[in-house]
């Protein structure tokens, strides 16, 4: 396996040594590597105070059975996940590996969003301090920020709460409100981000809340600038494309990497 840290080729156009997403020599390479990127994507959402409890969950996709995917274990701190706790759920919710049961929400949504999505290997969902109030609000973000860019005309509203979301029918229905976005505001409820990688969909994640703090903010002082239309779509292309999430992932990950190597268990 080619190691994302490792220098790579140069390609036409782009500087030395950039990192590019890792190629596999097998099915066993790369679910290890999603494992570990899941695990250390649960500490560093225990690190930006993204843990409710027992609420949240992070999903990756199984890349040998892609009905399947491996979840964090219900009531697990954030900050405690390693490797080795990770649980696989099939499609009908039955723990095919693993010590912990599975949050039923994260079943119901996720597992419906990852049909709904055959391109997505990584969902997130957490109720963040700022997801969760801008999603009280059922607005989408504008374009008010270079980073709230990322979504401009890419994320979508669920426009409906009704409780705990327990039920499988519920998880369609956000899927179908999702639509081909990276992400969607649940109201009332949080923040939902995907990605073709487990980088991406925390990048997302990470990158989303921080855009709904920056507008409450902006909006508690006055009324922020918009940036115009064919503005936001550049930089949309500039820091909201599949690869840019999983770059941006890149630091938080050496970080999270060398600072608790205990994740690796």
């Amino acid at each position: 396996m080619i190691e994302a840290s490792e220098p790579m080729i140069e390609a036409p156009g782009r500087a030395k040594n950039v990192p590019t997403p890792p190629v596999f020599a097998n099915v066993a390479e790369e679910r290890l590597h999603r494992k570990q990127r899941l695990a250390a994507s649960f500490r560093l959402f225990s690190r930006f105070g993204f843990d409710e409890g027992v609420a949240g969950h992070i999903t990756a996709r199984d890349p040998e059975h892609p009905h399947y995917f491996w979840v964090n274990p219900f009531g697990v701190h954030f900050g405690q996940i390693r490797v080795s706790d990770l649980v696989l759920v099939d499609d009908k919710g039955e723990v095919l590996e693993g010590h912990y049961p599975v949050n039923t929400a994260a079943f119901a949504i996720h597992s419906r969003v990852h049909a709904a999505r055959p391109e997505v290997v990584a969902a997130a969902h957490a109720h963040s301090m700022y997801g969760k109030s801008w999603s009280s609000l059922g607005r989408l973000l504008d374009p008010i920020t270079q980073d709230a860019c990322a979504f401009y005309q890419d994320h979508a509203l669920f426009d409906d709460y009704t409780g705990v979301v327990y039920e499988t029918t519920e998880g369609d229905r956000i899927g179908q409100a999702l639509g081909n976005s990276k992400a969607i505001i649940l109201r009332n409820h949080g923040l939902l981000t995907v990605g073709e990688s487990v980088e991406s969909a925390v990048w997302w994640f990470i990158t989303m809340d921080r855009s709904c703090h920056a507008q409450l903010l902006a909006e508690a002082a006055g009324k922020p600038i918009r940036i115009a239309h064919e503005s936001a779509l550049v930089a949309r292309s500039q820091v909201g494309n599949e690869m840019g999430g999983w770059f941006q992932f890149q630091p938080l990950w050496n970080m999270i990497a060398r600072a608790e190597p205990d994740l690796f268990e």
